[in-house]
C-alpha cells in the first residue's frame, strides 16, 4: 500500500475510500505520524489521516481524487 493523499480526519478518509471502492480500488487509511504528539490518555485525538491504495492502483486513484480547494 502507498499513500494516495492526506486528509483532515477519519470521516473524510472514509468518504474518499468509499469513492475509490465504488470504482473497484482497494483502499485503507491510518493516522499519520503528524498526529503522534496529540496523545491524550493513550489515544490520539484527531489529526491528519493517510489514505492508502495498492501501488498498481495509484494512477487510477489519483484520477478519482476530488479537486483541491
Amino acid at each position: 500500500m502507498v499513500t494516495l493523499t492526506i486528509v483532515h480526519d477519519e470521516p473524510e478518509a472514509e468518504m474518499l475510500c468509499g469513492l475509490l471502492r465504488t470504482d473497484g480500488l482497494t483502499c485503507s487509511y491510518r493516522k499519520t505520524d503528524i498526529a503522534a504528539g496529540a496523545w491524550t490518555g493513550g489515544f490520539a485525538r484527531g489529526g491528519p489521516i493517510e489514505v492508502l491504495v495498492d501501488e498498481h492502483d495509484l494512477e487510477a486513484a489519483r484520477k478519482l481524487l476530488p479537486p483541491r480547494r
